[in-house]
C-alpha cells in the first residue's frame, strides 16, 4: 500500500469510528504483536512490541532476545554484532529488544490481526459510547425508532448507540412507528456484555423538567426555578416554580403569550394537563394553590413527630373538582407539596368540629363563643341534609365557626408540642444559647445545610434536639445520608457554647472625666465593651459636645479657634488619669446662649494656663 493510500483509509476509518489517532494505532501495533506471536509461537513471557508508520503503514516487530556468539534458536537468540546495531553497549548474555520483522508477515500479520484490531474498536467504540451517555443522564435525547412491540421501543441514539424505551417508561396510549423521531430522558447507563445499556424515558419528571427549561428561557437561565413536580403521565401534570428575581411573573412566564408555551410542551407530551402554580414558603398558601383548579375555604396544617398532615375545607360545589377524577387531583397535590392532604366539605368540617366541642368538655370551655353557635351550625346542617336551601349568608357562618374550632385545636396541638420540647430540652441538657444561634454560621456542607433548613431545623439548639432524640429522622429526609449524618455530628461536636455571655458585656464607669456617663446598660453589645476606656472616653467628649451644643460660640468665632484647644481636650480624654493626678481638676468648655447679646458664647471653667481664657468670646 502506498503512503498516500494508507494515510487515506487511516484517516477515514478515524473519522468512521469517532475515534482518536491513539486509539487506533495502539490497537493495530498490539494486534501485529499478537499476529507475530502466533507466526512464531513466542512466549509469553517474551517481550514483543511492534511498530506502526502512519504515514506509510509499515509495521516493524522488535522482540527481547539474549545476546550469544552462536544462534540456536532464532528467536530468543541474537549474535552480537545484530545485537550492537540495536545496542552499541551490548555485551554476552545481556537482554537486548532488536527488530525480527519476518519476511513474509505482511499478509499473513494483516489476515491475522484483522479480528483483533475489529474487537479493539469496538472496545473502544463502547467505552467512548458509555462515557458519553453517562454524561447524559438526565438530559434529553433524540432517537430513531429501529423496532417496537408492547414491551420495548429500541431508538438508535448518537455515536450508533442504542437506547431502550421500556413499556412502563412510556406515555400511556403512545404508539411509535418505525423510522419516527423520537425524544426522550437518559434515565440509566449500565455496562452490559455487548456495550453500554441505555434506559430512556418519557413517564419520568424529570423529562417534563428538561421541556419546561427547553421552552422556557426564564427557567434556562435561573430567573424561574422549578421547585417540585408531580407527574401521573398522560393524565396530569402540576409543576410548583417560583421566581428568584423581584419582578418575575413565573407562573405567566410558563404559560407563554397565549398559552404557546405550555401548548408545545402537551402535544409533546400527548395532552397530558400541565398545571402551574406558585410556590410558596408558607404551607397553607401553597397548599391552597396547590389544590387548584379547586377553590379553597380553609386549610388547617399540624406537624406533629414529622408527619404533616393538611386538612383543606372546600364549599360543596368545589369538593368533586379538589379530589379530581380517582382521587387523582388530591394525590398530586400531596406528591406536590409532600403534606398529607384530607379535604373536606364545609358541611362535614361543621359537624366534625361541633362533635370535638361536644365529646371535649375542657375543649368547649376554652371557646364559650362556638359552643354559643353551635345551635344555629345545627339548624343549616339540618337544612342541608333536608335538600333545603342554604343561603350564602349561612355558608359563611359555617366556614367562620370551622375556622375557629379548627384554629384553637392547632394551637393547643402546638402549646403541648412546645411544652414537652422544652421538657426534652431540659432532660437533654442543650445550651440556651444553642437555640440562639443560626444553624448557617457552624460550618455545616451548603448542600446538607439546605436540606435541614428546609426540613425546619435552622437553630443549632433544633438540629442537636433532633439529633439527641431520634437521629433516624433527619437520616430520613431526601439528600441526607452516612457521610452528611457523619458532617454534622463532628460539627455539633465541635461547638463550645459561652456559660454567662451577658458577664462579659458589665462595663465599669471610668473616673477620668467630672462629668461621668451613666453606666453601660446589662444589654450592650460586645462590640461596645470591647475598650471600654476609649468608649468611655468617647462618650465623655460627646457629652461635653452635648453641653457645648446648648451654649457655645458663633460660627466665626468658632472656625477662628486654634487647633491646639480641642486637641488638649482630647488629649486628656485619652490619658485623664494621670493629668488628673498632677492637677486635680480639667478645663472644661461650657456653651451656653445669651438672650441679651442674642448669640452663643463660649465660657471656660477650671482655670489652667495660659490657655484659660475669661468671660465671654
Amino acid at each position: 500500500m502506498s503512503k498516500n493510500e494508507f494515510a487515506l483509509a487511516f484517516n477515514e476509518v478515524l473519522e468512521e469510528k469517532q475515534l482518536s489517532k491513539e486509539i487506533i494505532l495502539g490497537a493495530i501495533e498490539s494486534a501485529m504483536a499478537s499476529a507475530y506471536r502466533r507466526a512464531v509461537n513466542a512466549s509469553a513471557a517474551q517481550h514483543v512490541e511492534a511498530k506502526i508508520d502512519p504515514e506509510t503503514g509499515k509495521a516493524l516487530i522488535f522482540a527481547e532476545k539474549e545476546v550469544v556468539e552462536d544462534v540456536l534458536e532464532p528467536k530468543t537468540e541474537v549474535l552480537l554484532e545484530e545485537a550492537r546495531k540495536a545496542n552499541p553497549e551490548a555485551q554476552l548474555g545481556d537482554m537486548v529488544v532488536v527488530e525480527t520483522t519476518p519476511a513474509d508477515f505482511g499478509r499473513v500479520a494483516a489476515q491475522t490481526a484483522r479480528q483483533v484490531i475489529q474487537q479493539r474498536i469496538r472496545e473502544a467504540e463502547r467505552s467512548n459510547q458509555m462515557q458519553y451517555f453517562e454524561r447524559q443522564v438526565g438530559e434529553i435525547v433524540s432517537g430513531v425508532v429501529q423496532a417496537t412491540n408492547a414491551q420495548v421501543t429500541t431508538l438508535g441514539l448518537d455515536m450508533k448507540a442504542e437506547g431502550i424505551l421500556p413499556a412502563n417508561q412510556r406515555i400511556p396510549g403512545e404508539r411509535f412507528r418505525q423510522h419516527e423521531r423520537v425524544r426522550a430522558v437518559v434515565l440509566e447507563v449500565k455496562d452490559g456484555s455487548r456495550g453500554p445499556q441505555i434506559i430512556l424515558s418519557r413517564g419520568h419528571r424529570n423529562f417534563l423538567r428538561r421541556l419546561l427549561e427547553n421552552e422556557v428561557p426564564e427557567i434556562y437561565h435561573g430567573v424561574v426555578e422549578i421547585r417540585a413536580i408531580a407527574r401521573e403521565p398522560g393524565a396530569r401534570a402540576k409543576v410548583a416554580v417560583m421566581a428568584t428575581q423581584a419582578g418575575v411573573d413565573p407562573v405567566g412566564a410558563c404559560v407563554g403569550i397565549k398559552g404557546v408555551r405550555i401548548q408545545a410542551i402537551v402535544r409533546e407530551l400527548h395532552d397530558e394537563k400541565i398545571d402551574i402554580i406558585q410556590w410558596d414558603q408558607d404551607p397553607v398558601v401553597y397548599i391552597s394553590k396547590a389544590i387548584s383548579p379547586a377553590r379553597v375555604n380553609g386549610v388547617y396544617v399540624t406537624e406533629a413527630e414529622g408527619n404533616k398532615t393538611a386538612t383543606v375545607v372546600v364549599s360543596e360545589d368545589q369538593l368533586s373538582l379538589a379530589i379530581g377524577r380517582d382521587g387523582q387531583n388530591a394525590r398530586l397535590a400531596a406528591k406536590l407539596t409532600g403534606w398529607r392532604i384530607d379535604i373536606k366539605s364545609i358541611t362535614e368540617a361543621a359537624g366534625d368540629a361541633i362533635q370535638k366541642l361536644q365529646s371535649d368538655p375542657m375543649f368547649a370551655e376554652m371557646l364559650p363563643a362556638a359552643v354559643e353557635l353551635i345551635p344555629a351550625v345545627e339548624e343549616i346542617l339540618a337544612k342541608k341534609a333536608e335538600n333545603r336551601p342554604v343561603t350564602p349568608e349561612e355558608y359563611v357562618s359555617l366556614s367562620q365557626f370551622v375556622d375557629r374550632v379548627e384554629k384553637r385545636t392547632i394551637r393547643i396541638k402546638e402549646e403541648a408540642a412546645r411544652a414537652e420540647e422544652q421538657t426534652t430540652e431540659s432532660q437533654l441538657d442543650i445550651p440556651t444559647a444553642a437555640f440562639g444561634m443560626s444553624l448557617e454560621q457552624v460550618g455545616i456542607k451548603e448542600h446538607t445545610l439546605n436540606i435541614l433548613i428546609e426540613a425546619g431545623y435552622d437553630t443549632v439548639g433544633s438540629l442537636m434536639t433532633i439529633f439527641k432524640t431520634d437521629p433516624n429522622r433527619v437520616l430520613g429526609l431526601p439528600g441526607i445520608g452516612p457521610k452528611a449524618m457523619q458532617n454534622i455530628e463532628e460539627t455539633l461536636a465541635a461547638l463550645s457554647f459561652p456559660e454567662s455571655p451577658s458577664a462579659e458585656t458589665t462595663i465599669e464607669p471610668t473616673t477620668e472625666v467630672e462629668a461621668q456617663p451613666e453606666p453601660a446598660a446589662e444589654g450592650a453589645t460586645t462590640e461596645e465593651t470591647k475598650t471600654p476606656a476609649k468608649k468611655e472616653a468617647r462618650k465623655a467628649v460627646e457629652e461635653e459636645d452635648d453641653d457645648r451644643a446648648k451654649d457655645g460660640v458663633s460660627l466665626e468665632e468658632l472656625f477662628a479657634m486654634k487647633p491646639e484647644i480641642f486637641q488638649t481636650a482630647g488629649g486628656e480624654d485619652e490619658s485623664g488619669d494621670k493629668k488628673k493626678g498632677k492637677k486635680g481638676k480639667k478645663k472644661t468648655t461650657v456653651l451656653e446662649f445669651d438672650e441679651d447679646r442674642g448669640e452663643v458664647v463660649s465660657r471656660k471653667k477650671h482655670k489652667r494656663g495660659d490657655d484659660d481664657f475669661d468671660g465671654d468670646e
